[in-house]
């Protein structure tokens, strides 16, 4: 019986992480705008993001939001604003420096913690998170399930975010791809930002049904 319930949490689960939303948003732009490395923490952000998820949820404190109006509504527009600034900061994306030899974007460079704050934050204040794992955990969790399996739940899930946003940020930082578009770096990341505004004002917008 709890084998059949990991599998439907494993299924569920991989479905919604490779869906593209504000994770993906997050990692791809960290990935292609600065580093692999900041791909990777940015991941990892995102990763301890679903463990929170996770840990109120198995609490019950995941009812008490979705129940409740006021925490709800904070949330959505804590998460929608975040969204937005993040989105309004990649819209001022600067052109490339073209020189004689090179083609260099002035990028600032982001810390190891910056971006694992940048992930954590992008997913934790999404409020749909919520929504998700309370449905999903109501349907695989009673009072029988020991508290081990209901534990390998949530470390499956955080295991699995890190090691699918890793890939992602594995991907979208390969050098051969990142000098391939290097000259039109800024404008893709001022398609980021749109992305993320438009996700942002998506969240502000999303009821609880």
């Amino acid at each position: 019986m709890f084998l059949s319930a990991f599998l439907t949490v494993i299924v569920v689960h991989l479905l919604a992480v490779i869906s593209p939303g504000p994770d993906f948003a997050m990692a791809t732009r960290n990935s292609l705008v600065y580093s692999r490395r900041a791909g990777i923490f940015t991941s990892l952000g995102l990763a301890l993001g679903i463990g929170v998820h996770v840990t109120y949820c198995l609490l019950g404190i995941g009812l008490l939001i979705s129940r409740s109006i006021l925490l709800f509504t904070i949330i959505k527009w804590v998460g929608a604003l975040y969204l937005i600034y993040i989105g309004y900061k990649s819209l001022r994306a600067k052109p490339p420096v073209v020189t004689e030899f090179s083609v260099s974007a002035e990028v600032e460079q982001l810390s190891d913690r910056r971006a694992v704050r940048l992930g954590f934050l992008t997913n934790v204040l999404n409020p749909k998170a919520t929504l998700f794992f309370l449905a999903l955990f109501t349907q695989v969790i009673d009072p029988a399930t020991p508290l081990l399996v209901q534990l390998l739940y949530g470390v499956e899930m955080v295991t699995m975010t890190f090691v699918w946003f890793s890939f992602v940020s594995l991907v979208f930082s390969n050098p051969l791809l990142k000098r391939k578009i290097q000259k039109v770096q800024h404008y893709i990341e001022r398609v980021t930002g749109v992305v993320l505004i438009a996700l942002g004002i998506k969240v502000a917008l999303s009821s609880r049904s």
